[in-house]
């Protein structure tokens, strides 16, 4: 018998091409985010995949944004643009969603609670680049959301690894169950999800 999932989805956010390849060429560091998708799959889960991006002139960035002011001067990362499209080691299915946010937390200037609302998700699985960025923002907002949480730590990277360790070691475990994807895939197996 299949397990049902359904009220459970896996967020990918920020795995796209301009934010991957400041990790180099170490695939090796996507693994656990393509393990994670190909899990949900078979178990059900919906797959969100979320990205930032801005339309041609950037009128959604204010000169006061100290992360995204910098992109409006230099130009990339509209919607059209390579960097901003889903890397091709997590390729979203034709029935994925791909959300486009204009800020750091998944939740800014998105659908994505209307399409978790529309679908009665009410529990989020995080994996994402970066742990200090979308991730802790999107944990955030979700939490005060009353989303139950679960992060995924090795589908989170951050450029920082002491900053990765603080929050995924003592910071999220505030608001979210913190697993690696082998334990995660554990607690589906034995219909914990």
């Amino acid at each position: 018998m299949l397990k049902s999932f359904g009220k459970t989805a896996l967020l990918v956010m920020d795995i796209q091409n301009g934010i991957v390849s400041r990790f180099g060429e170490n695939e090796e560091v996507l693994l656990p985010f393509q393990k994670a998708v190909e899990a949900a799959r078979r178990n059900n889960i919906s797959v969100i995949f979320v990205r930032v991006g801005f339309s041609e002139g950037y009128p959604e960035v204010s000169p006061q944004n100290k992360s995204f002011s910098a992109i409006s001067k230099f130009g990339g990362m509209t919607v059209s643009d390579a960097a901003t499209q889903i890397h091709e080691s997590v390729q979203p299915e034709p029935n994925e969603p791909v959300v486009t946010k204009y800020r750091v937390s998944a939740f800014a200037g998105s659908t994505l609670e209307i399409i978790l609302r529309s679908r009665q998700i009410d529990k989020l699985i995080l994996s994402g680049i970066a742990t200090s960025g979308v991730v802790l923002s999107t944990l955030r907002e979700a939490a005060d959301k009353d989303f139950a949480l679960t992060v995924l730590s090795d589908a989170c990277l951050d450029a920082d690894p002491e900053v990765h360790r603080v929050l995924t070691e003592k910071v999220f475990p505030r608001q979210a169950d913190v697993l690696t994807v082998d334990a995660w895939i554990d607690t589906l197996e034995n219909g914990v999800g």
